[in-house]
């Protein structure tokens, strides 16, 4: 098997593509297919993004070619957050119960990695990232109540949102994964707003809870040269690190984040005031 890969572009590129080559470079769309897995392979720091929607069966992670490794995580680390139903998470034996919104975290050298639902009439969702690793560190349960939820915001700026950080220097460990998601409240539809960089990290955004007739404008691009992709429910996106990552809503939604790079401080990011952006 071999998974998609999306290969990197410079600002300069990304300023003259037209709306469908930005949807073909920087959004994926297949992702939460039942009874199978969807990845792709970004080569802004080597991610990995995807997911598993099992449904009638139980999904082991497989090996792509690509990676040219005897398993999965050879030399790689997972991060899992489940968006859908109960299911369970099986890493080398041992089983996780995993309810809406928590998170596992996989450490390098698991061979196996195994995704179940509960019940098929309410499957859980997986969305899933992968990163290079070169350190093991234990697997790690995180529920959403332990994953120290802030809320930062306000509702008169349209961005009251509640963030919770699973994987992160005072979280799970990892070797450089960063993980957690995103809830906006009622009346809100802004993310990271204002808006940041960091150019020590890629990061992938992953939308969820979206109505089925909604949408989010998702804006990338250099803070003066900036970009827009409508994305759907279950679609994910793939900032570089030179790009801003915010996104404004046709009403309330959540996201999960996943960055990896330089290192693992949540809060190394270079500011960009809402005045400056063009």
């Amino acid at each position: 098997m071999i998974m998609n890969q999306r290969y990197a572009q410079s600002p300069k590129e990304v300023a003259g593509l037209n709306t469908a080559e930005l949807r073909a470079n920087f959004l994926l769309e297949d992702l939460m297919q039942p009874d199978q897995f969807s990845f792709t392979y970004s080569h802004y720091d080597r991610a990995i993004i995807g997911s598993v929607a099992p449904v009638n069966e139980v999904l082991e992670l497989p090996v792509y070619e690509n990676l040219r490794a005897d398993y999965f995580l050879e030399r790689r680390e997972l991060g899992i957050i489940n968006v859908g139903g109960n299911g369970e998470v099986s890493i080398d034996g041992t089983t996780y119960q995993v309810s809406k919104l928590d998170a596992v975290y996989v450490g390098k050298g698991s061979k196996s990695v195994r995704f179940k639902s509960v019940s098929a009439a309410n499957p859980a969702k997986f969305f899933l990232y992968s990163v290079p690793a070169h350190k093991e560190y234990p697997h790690h349960l995180i529920t959403k109540e332990n994953a120290f939820p802030t809320t930062v915001g306000s509702k008169d700026t349209a961005n009251e949102r509640t963030i919770y950080k699973y994987i992160h220097l005072e979280g799970a460990k990892s070797c450089q994964l960063v993980m957690g998601l995103t809830i906006l409240s009622t009346g809100s539809v802004w993310n990271t707003m204002p808006s940041h960089v960091h150019d020590r990290r890629m990061e992938s955004y992953f939308y969820f809870d979206v109505p089925e007739d909604q949408v989010v404008f998702h804006m990338m691009g250099q803070p003066q040269e900036t970009r827009h992709l409508v994305v759907q429910n279950h679609q994910a996106i793939i900032s570089p690190p030179w790009s801003i990552h915010s996104g404004g809503g046709t009403s309330n939604y959540g996201f999960i984040w996943a960055m990896c790079g330089e290192n693992l401080v949540y809060s190394d990011m270079d500011a960009v005031a809402i005045k400056d952006l063009r």
